[in-house]
Formats: structure tokens, sequence, C-alpha cells
């Protein structure tokens, strides 16, 4: 039975406990390798397809699961028992690719592009972030000129998610004039002539995923790959972001948990002046304020993905969701590193990746200035 009946039933956690068998066997024995040579094989979507991962909150006739936002979150979660984020963002990455082409690609697109993705034949990658623009999605310089029935896209992007080995990006490009009013989405084959990525980007955290920056050079794009209406781009990427930022939620809200998973472990076996750390004051206070913040976070967090499912404008609170999940990710694992002392400084240490990981998680899918800009909008400011 699920610890919080009120979102989660019996066939959630069915699958639940099938996502952790698949992590238990397919992904926990490697891990630690795979986030030394910065990826892992790419058989492995293959395998999370077979084991009913991928297709989780797509529609049944694209060979998904149906929408339901409580059994993505549960799979979302188990994934993030691998104690990588970079796997569960690289596994994960046609979560931010595949929503615009399922609700507003053509049936050619989603045939052609969602159906092999969820069956693990083909990865996918959203590209908005550019070099020069960072946040600014309203400010992105890659071009796409209409040149009969092409498009011929120049630019870059950057911090791309799977970058390197996508079969295809989801690109965001300027087809009108400046601002908001001029972007459009395009689905960019990786094999196209023209298009090329650079060295995979060494970062601080998110190590198993493979991240780069991604070339446009005359790459001739067939007009057909548009998604929806042209210069209609933005709001479409608005939309996809609302999820995004739900998703960022649960990845905070799980390395929360395994940070204080991991402190109690340590708390009952560690010995320091004669006795256990668990039995020293300061130390049952700091995991007492550990637990109770991350209740709270997680409770609030699935309170806003019930609206979300339920169909209510949800802009403010999972802007809210993201902006406290990941304060109070930044809390715990900066605390677990500190109860573990130094031994949560060492590589050996999960406590030590849970730190670099959730660094991450307050930047990407909107800062927490930008999350905090849409919630002032929001309180008519």
């Amino acid at each position: 039975m699920s610890l919080y009946p009120s979102y989660f039933n019996e066939t959630h956690e069915i699958a639940r406990h099938s996502a952790r068998q698949f992590v238990t066997r397919e992904v926990l024995p490697h891990i630690n390798d795979w986030e030394e040579t910065g990826t892992f094989p790419r058989e492995i979507y293959e395998k999370a397809a077979n084991a009913g991962l991928l297709g989780v909150g797509y529609p049944e006739e694209l060979g998904g699961t149906g929408e339901d936002i409580f059994l993505k979150i549960a799979m979302t979660e188990e994934i993030m028992r691998s104690g990588s984020g970079g796997f569960a963002a690289s596994l994960g990455s046609l979560d931010i690719a595949l929503p615009p082409i399922v609700k507003w690609g053509s049936d050619d697109l989603r045939q052609r592009y969602a159906v092999p993705t969820l069956q693990g034949k083909m990865i996918a990658a959203l590209a908005i972030t550019e070099p020069s623009g960072g946040s600014d999605v309203a400010g992105l310089k890659t071009r796409a000129e209409r040149v009969g029935d092409d498009y011929v896209v120049n630019g870059s992007k950057i911090y791309i998610t799977s970058g390197i080995r996508a079969d295809f990006y989801v690109t965001a490009v300027r087809t009108g004039g400046p601002g908001y009013a001029g972007i459009s989405l395009l689905v960019i084959d990786r094999n196209a002539p023209g298009v090329s990525t650079g060295k995979p980007l060494r970062k601080m955290g998110w190590w198993a995923s493979d991240t780069a920056e991604v070339f446009f050079d005359d790459v001739k794009v067939p007009a057909s790959n548009l998604i929806g209406s042209e210069n209609a781009g933005f709001l479409l990427i608005m939309s996809n972001f609302q999820m995004e930022r739900l998703n960022l939620s649960i990845m905070a809200n799980m390395t929360s948990t395994l940070a204080l998973e991991e402190s109690l472990r340590w708390a009952k076996e560690r010995e320091a002046f004669g006795k256990h750390l668990g039995r020293m004051p300061i130390i049952r206070h700091k995991l007492a304020d550990m637990a109770t913040r991350l209740e709270a976070s997680r409770e609030f967090t699935y309170r806003v993905a019930a609206r979300m499912s339920e169909g209510i404008p949800s802009l403010k609170e999972v802007s809210m969701a993201k902006n406290f999940a990941t304060q109070v990710s930044d809390f715990v694992t900066t605390e677990a590193v500190q109860i573990f002392g130094g031994m949560g400084y060492m590589r050996e240490s999960l406590v030590e990746r849970l730190y670099r990981d959730n660094r991450i998680l307050s930047i990407g899918g909107g800062t927490y200035e930008i999350m905090n800009e849409v919630i002032a909008k929001q309180l008519d400011l």
C-alpha cells in the first residue's frame, strides 16, 4: 500500500515495484562506471521501453500507457533511485522533447518520431537554450528561413541533454520578427547535412548524461517538420515547461529523499566520541529538520500534480513547487554532506554525487529567479 494513498493507487504501486526491479537489475550494478565514463549504453533505452518505463503518460495509439500524472511521477521517483540525476535526465530527455510533437505535431511527425522513441529505438532531445541567451527564450537567434518547401536553419544551441547521441532535435527557431511572436518549433534530424555537435560538455554534475552544443549550418529541414503553426512556438514551449518544472520538482524531492536515507543510515552506523551519530542531539535535530522540509515539499508537489491532472491552471503553483523543492534539496544535500563529514566529500559516497547533481535543478527548466518572476506576475504585481 502506498504511503500517499490520496495520490497513488494499487496500479501505481505495481508499476513502481516493476520500475524499481528494472533499476536494481539493469542500472545500479553499472551506474558508478557510467558516471565515470559520462554515458551509458544506448541499449538501455530499448530495455527501459520494454520494461514499460518510456511510454508512461503518452497516448496508447502511439505505444504509450495513456495519460496518468501520478504513474509518471512513480516512474520518475524509481528511476531517480539509480542515484544519478544524469542517468534520469538523459533517459528521460524524451519527456521534454516529445510532448510538443504528440500534442501539436502532424500524424506523420507522431508516427516518424514519437512511436520509435517510445519503443526506445530513437533518442529525442529538446534544443532551446542558446549560448547568448540562457533563459531568455524570446531572445533566441537561431534562424529558420523559408525557401520553397524547406526551412534553412542557421545557429547553435547549448546545454542540450542527450545532445551528442540524439537522433533528432525538437528545436526552437526564429521564423519571424524579434520577441515572442517570431518563434517556431521544428524537428531537425541529427543526420541532416549541416548538423554537428561539439565535444561532450564537462559538467559539475549529471555526469552520466551526455550534454552538448549543437550547431546548424545551412541545414535544410522540410516545412512538414514544423510543429503547430509558424510563429506560434513560444506558447508551445511555455506549455511544455509546466510538466518539465513538475518533473524537476520530483527530481529535487527524490534527491532529498536519497540524501536523507543515506544520512539516516550513516547516523545509525557511524560511531564517534563513544556513541552512534544518531544518539547525538545535534545530528538528530539536523535529520528531523531535513525530514520535515522534505515532507512539506513532497506533499506540496503532489498537490500541485493533482491540480494539473484535473486540468486546473497551475502556472503559479508549479513554479512555487519547483522553487520550494530545489530550496529543500539545496538544504538537505548540504546537511547530508556535513553529517557524513570527510566521507561526504569522497567520490565513493552517494551524497557527494547528490550534492553535485542537485545544483542544476534550480537552474534547468527556468531558473529560481525566473520562477519568482512568474509567480510575481501571477500575483498581479
